[in-house]
């Protein structure tokens, strides 16, 4: 496969859904508001960027939740979960432009920083706290005195709405920059801080915060589209661990809920061991190009020279 292909898919997936340019002609339109709006992106998109033509699914959740009479979001939470119980996090490593935007990031040639298993543990499970509480039950359980819901993720702190909404509505409209106040520079303070992390550390946001990135982790173990160990192939060499910067261990756990299917461990595989599959069939596998190790023999062969190594 074209060694940039995943990151071609993400860009090409960005700019297809974020194509209503006229958005981005000062005083132009500020909105694409036709009827692909009504319909979820599969990935995290700000409803509110000059060029979105499809909406979040977060701020589509939040939006039904935070009506004054209460309504159950079956369209959004259906979408959502169909997604989930199809791919699982496979969105997250094909289809998430803010993703590509910290890969980007990360890079640029600075010291890197690994952080520590008893850090990095406790902390991913940070992004099912701000599933639970900022995007559902804040939303759904807190009225204001006018009778409706806070979006509070979307409100107090999506950095991809600050950056795909916020900054291009402020630069485009200075009509709006005079009444810029404490919650803009609150997001933008977010948003820096996001992108400072994302040049040490591989994809911040989607470890630690994105409450879509949580609630597709749900689906991880029993999606359709998984990762495949072979057992047979497999020489324990731990390449596959070397190179995931999720810092999951595919050969003993292809189906992490912290797994963003990105592929980058098949490509390192040097005896091609692991594969997607659907359904259980396999339908793409990844080497570095190498046939070595595709049978019983080469595998032991493989084993020998990692002794002597």
């Amino acid at each position: 496969m074209v060694k940039h292909v995943r990151k071609i898919i993400q860009a090409g997936w960005g700019i297809l859904t974020n194509a209503y340019v006229r958005g981005f002609i000062p005083g132009g339109p500020m909105l694409y508001q036709g009827p692909l709006k009504h319909f979820c992106v599969p990935g995290m998109n700000c409803y509110s960027c000059p060029g979105a033509l499809g909406a979040c699914p977060v701020g589509s959740l939040q939006a039904v939740l935070n009506e004054r009479h209460r309504r159950f979001p079956f369209y959004v939470l259906g979408w959502m979960i169909f997604v989930g119980a199809a791919v699982g996090r496979f969105i997250c490593g094909w289809l998430c432009l803010f993703g590509l935007l910290q890969e980007l990031l990360y890079k640029i040639p600075v010291r890197k920083v690994r952080v520590a298993d008893k850090v990095d543990r406790p902390l991913r499970y940070l992004k099912y706290i701000v599933l639970a509480v900022l995007v559902v039950g804040l939303p759904l359980l807190y009225r204001t005195r006018y009778g409706a819901g806070d979006p509070s993720f979307c409100k107090y702190v999506c950095p991809v709405g600050t950056l795909e909404g916020g900054v291009p509505h402020v630069l485009l409209n200075g009509t709006l920059r005079p009444a810029l106040g404490w919650l803009f520079r609150w997001k933008m303070l977010l948003l820096v801080l996001c992108i400072a992390a994302s040049v040490v550390i591989y994809r911040p946001f989607c470890r630690y915060i994105c409450p879509l990135g949580a609630f597709y982790a749900l689906f991880q173990r029993f999606s359709l589209v998984r990762i495949r160990v072979d057992s047979d192939a497999c020489i324990n060499c731990g390449a596959c661990h070397r190179v995931c910067g999720m810092q999951v261990d595919p050969h003993v756990m292809p189906d992490s809920a912290e797994c963003i299917r990105c592929g980058e461990c098949m490509k390192a595989c040097p005896v091609n061991a692991l594969s997607f599959t659907a359904g259980g069939k396999g339908f793409c596998s990844r080497s570095t190009g190498s046939n070595i190790g595709s049978n019983t023999g080469n595998k032991k062969h493989l084993r020998r020279l990692d002794v002597f190594s």
